[in-house]
């Protein structure tokens, strides 16, 4: 049974990364740790009533396809009407067009929450979200007013076309077509792997649809974005079906009753679309989804790996087995108690707390880029968050399936039977490390795109402000290994930049590993942050004296068992290039 981790995100946001501070700028002037702590609970209260007790029925019945279209098993209807009638779509949209503008940090720990409760059902929201973004920066005020309050009140949901069979990743392939049709476009082509394509949650669905214009350039440079509402709105307000359909959903591995569909548009007439902003900057615009899918996947990834840390707890405790080595007892115990199955569990809880402190830190520095004064200030901020997301998307990911992977080891033989829960955990997390770009797509993009735009200036700055703040933390916990972590990151850094100037197909041949050594090593920093608020509260007498040990004993074990794991990468990173570079693929 999943609990909220409300403890540890209360801890994380308000006195470790201080987002009351945030209440100083005019933006954010009504947040405060209070508020914080209140929306944390409701949310916390719906993750645990509504969303939780519908996992695992998710899991068995999964979305089904009918003559009707796609339909969620009983309960996820009336539970996404419990979800926008408590207004939870808003909560973090820009009140200029009907939000509740509560910061992206507190947004980013109830994602937590609610993906750790039940993942497959917020993918939906996690997409209208992204579609929000798109329209509200790229959509003229005509698409704006028609589209974004159905979207943001969530009575309409939003969708991201982008795959097809022939262009998965290489967005360049895509052949569907879009033909002008007096104030509109006719759109013609199938998309695959479109989430929440279909399905009976909603009034109606709009998609956001890579497409091509007839004539447009070849490559990338020719891709245009469309408006495709599954229903159009009559001049009488009824609502008609547009010329679209859901022709298959796909069996998968996991994530059971999120529908993945395969989109078929102009199968008669043509799916009447509307272009979004300028012709042929589609990509463009659709990066703006990618990015917020991008960190909410990261999120994701962190909500899995707390579901299968309370689950792999709850077993440690109760599976009674064997005496362990070194433990005067005739009785056997639990095996909390044997050394390795510690060893695991440390690993596990240091992981989570590592990832979700990062996570939030870039959700922060969001936060700052959009609400401080200082022009410069803001700029440094988005620079640095922009810098950060692949690394919480591909480093969370990654982890989440050696983590939830530790948490089936611990349940032993059980951890590979269903009815134990965490299989499905595993199952669910699969997907984290593929979709909305996969581990090696968001390393090159760090490299490619957010290390080589200034020359690693970006991350220089932060490892130097990370050095600093970790010296003066040296007093009060043991951050040697933190400070050798910084030092290898900077080494490596230097070593990717250089060989982006030189070589840059050994850069990206080591890309993965650097940004993973740079997952490990930040998230290290932030639990020395952590430990050191612990330090000082346990010093003052501060309420909960375990659960604060316990963030102190975290980071221990994170400096002695984790950080160690940069070193080997950094080597990686300068000498492992040529044994990749150099490989004959027909041997492969």
């Amino acid at each position: 049974m999943y609990t909220a981790p409300l403890k540890d995100l209360n801890f994380a946001l308000h006195r470790v990364l201080d987002a009351g501070a945030l209440s100083n700028t005019s933006r954010f002037a009504d947040y405060s740790d209070e508020v914080g702590t209140a929306v944390l609970e409701e949310a916390a209260r719906f993750a645990v009533d509504i969303l939780e007790p519908l996992n695992i029925v998710g899991d068995r019945a999964g979305a089904k396809l009918g003559n009707e279209g796609v339909t969620l098993p009983p309960g996820f209807r009336e539970a996404y009407q419990q979800f926008i009638e408590n207004g939870w779509p808003q909560l973090g949209i820009e009140s200029d067009i009907g939000g509740q503008g509560m910061p992206l940090i507190l947004v980013t720990a109830v994602q937590e929450l609610w993906f750790g409760a039940n993942t497959a059902f917020m993918l939906c929201p996690m997409l209208t979200q992204g579609a929000i973004d798109a329209l509200r920066i790229a959509g003229s005020e005509e698409l704006k007013t028609e589209f974004l309050p159905s979207l943001v009140s969530g009575t309409h949901t939003g969708t991201m076309n982008l795959t097809e069979s022939n262009a998965g990743s290489d967005l360049a392939a895509i052949r569907t077509r879009a033909v002008m049709d007096g104030d509109h476009y006719k759109i013609y082509g199938q998309k695959i792997f479109i989430t929440y394509g279909d399905h009976n949650l909603a009034d109606n669905i709009i998609h956001l649809v890579l497409a091509r214009i007839d004539g447009a350039p070849a490559g990338i440079k020719g891709i245009s974005l469309f408006v495709v509402p599954k229903f159009i709105k009559q001049t009488d307000g009824s609502l008609q079906p547009n010329d679209l359909r859901c022709v298959s959903l796909e069996h998968k591995l996991g994530i059971h009753v999120s529908p993945t569909c395969v989109m078929s548009f102009g199968d008669k007439e043509g799916a009447i679309g509307h272009l979004v902003g300028e012709a042929h900057h589609g990509l463009e615009y659709m990066f703006i989804m990618m990015n917020s899918a991008r960190l909410a996947v990261g999120v994701q990834g962190i909500g899995l790996s707390e579901r299968a840390l309370q689950q792999a707890i709850g077993w440690a405790h109760s599976r009674i087995q064997g005496r362990p080595v070194g433990m005067p007892t005739e009785k056997p115990l639990s095996i909390v108690h044997h050394p390795d199955v510690r060893r695991m569990l440390l690993t596990m809880k240091s992981g989570v707390d590592a990832m979700r402190l990062l996570a939030l830190y870039v959700a922060l520095q969001l936060d700052r880029a959009h609400s401080l004064s200082d022009t410069m200030q803001q700029a440094k901020a988005l620079q640095r968050a922009e810098l950060l997301i692949p690394i919480v998307k591909g480093w969370s990911t990654e982890r989440v399936n050696e983590l939830v992977s530790l948490g089936v080891q611990i349940h032993g033989g059980m951890g590979y039977i269903e009815e134990t829960g965490i299989a499905q955990t595993m199952r669910d997390a699969r997907i984290t490390a593929i979709y909305e770009g996969t581990t090696g797509i968001q390393a090159n993009d760090l490299i490619g795109r957010k290390l080589a735009r200034d020359q690693g200036a970006a991350m220089h700055r932060l490892i130097d402000e990370a050095r600093q703040e970790t010296e003066m933390l040296h007093d009060d916990v043991k951050v040697e290994a933190v400070q050798m972590a910084l030092r290898s990151l900077h080494d490596a850094t230097e070593t990717i930049l250089m060989q982006l100037s030189t070589t840059p197909i050994a850069a990206y041949a080591v890309s993965v590993p650097y940004l993973m050594l740079c997952g490990y090593t930040l998230g290290g920093w932030l639990l020395a942050r952590a430990a050191h608020v612990a330090t000082h509260e346990v010093a003052n007498e501060g309420t909960d004296a375990d659960f604060l040990n316990a963030k102190i004993q975290c980071f221990k074990f994170y400096s002695a068992h984790i950080l160690p794991i940069v070193t080997a990468l950094t080597e990686i990173v300068k000498h492992g290039a040529d044994s990749v570079i150099s490989a004959d693929a027909k041997l492969l």
